[in-house]
């Protein structure tokens, strides 16, 4: 049957009928439907050409159509991205991220990495990334990088050094990625952009005891013209005992190097008890993320070094530089 305006003539469904099964296609991506899956559905070329022609549906694509005419959701925009680009094509860092449920980066354009031997396809607002592979992709849903190398590649792809860091910390701290994982990747990642800064990030967050372990801060105060401080002072405090990274018990100063496991978010909290029971007595506590030291480290050296000349000139330290 063929259809006349909404007469049923042998074979096609009716409007009703056609908006049903596309909209039951559609649910699964998004509201845009593969013209593949639509013709599974029952629906043939020529009801999508109808529906196309009464301005009911979008084509958006060679092989998307979108059952609304709406602004289509940020989901239809990614499942439109790995249809139309090509043949094993797959979101892939900020995206593929974004798709496994990252939340606090928001970005312009959708990356896709697709196979280098495969036929591509421009898409507007899609930045392809040609590999000879691809590498493992995350099971259920929209086709993406696993978030483990969706990780590495968004900071190797990120515009700017703290951005970078920054799409190091969130995927951890959200718990989309164990460090245990992400540093096992990087240790096999080959050449890579800012690969010094990776590295060091990558040991921030995933490994901080090591990392804090080979962060000199003596070293980082003298060439500041700040005296020596102690290390690692045992203070007592209701809750129990405590270290203190970095103390100059002498003039009242105390900075405490924050590590990758302070990213998770419950212990942003206990961090902040421990610091207000310190502050509220004779001290200054100066906090310093480990990434601060890696992001802008003479930012924090020119507080501490103000704060330390303030604190000496109080207690009479005659030495203060």
């Amino acid at each position: 049957m063929a259809e006349v305006g909404d007469r049923l003539v042998m074979g096609s469904p009716r409007r009703h009928d056609r908006a049903l099964r596309a909209t039951v296609v559609a649910a699964a991506s998004g509201g845009v439907a593969h013209r593949r899956d639509l013709r599974a559905a029952g629906l043939t070329r020529h009801d999508v050409a109808t529906e196309v022609a009464a301005g009911r549906w979008l084509a958006v694509g060679r092989h998307t159509v979108a059952t609304t005419t709406g602004d289509p959701s940020r989901e239809a925009l990614w499942w439109r991205a790995v249809w139309e680009s090509g043949a094993g094509a797959v979101l892939d860092g900020v995206s593929a991220l974004q798709a496994q449920g990252m939340t606090g980066f928001e970005t312009a354009v959708i990356d896709v990495s697709m196979p280098s031997a495969n036929r591509d396809h421009d898409v507007a607002g899609v930045r392809l990334h040609r590999r000879r592979v691809v590498g493992p992709v995350a099971g259920g849903g929209i086709p993406r990088a696993h978030p483990v190398q969706a990780t590495i590649r968004a900071a190797q792809w990120a515009t700017s050094d703290r951005q970078a860091a920054l799409l190091l910390c969130l995927p951890v701290q959200q718990r989309l990625v164990r460090p245990d994982d992400l540093f096992a990747a990087w240790a096999a990642v080959g050449r890579s952009p800012r690969r010094a800064l990776l590295h060091a990030v990558v040991r921030d967050v995933c490994d901080g005891a090591q990392s804090l372990g080979e962060l000199d801060v003596g070293r980082l105060c003298r060439r500041r013209g700040i005296p020596p401080p102690s290390r690692q002072r045992l203070v007592r405090l209701p809750t129990g005992r405590v270290y203190l990274d970095v103390a100059w018990e002498d003039i009242g100063l105390v900075v405490e190097i924050d590590g990758g496991h302070h990213l998770l978010a419950l212990n942003t909290v206990d961090d902040a008890l421990r610091q207000n029971e310190v502050t509220m007595g004779s001290e200054w506590v100066l906090r310093i993320p480990v990434l601060g030291l890696r992001l802008a480290p003479d930012r924090f050296l020119d507080q501490l070094l103000r704060a330390w000349r303030l604190r000496a000139a109080e207690a009479g330290d005659g030495t203060a530089v």
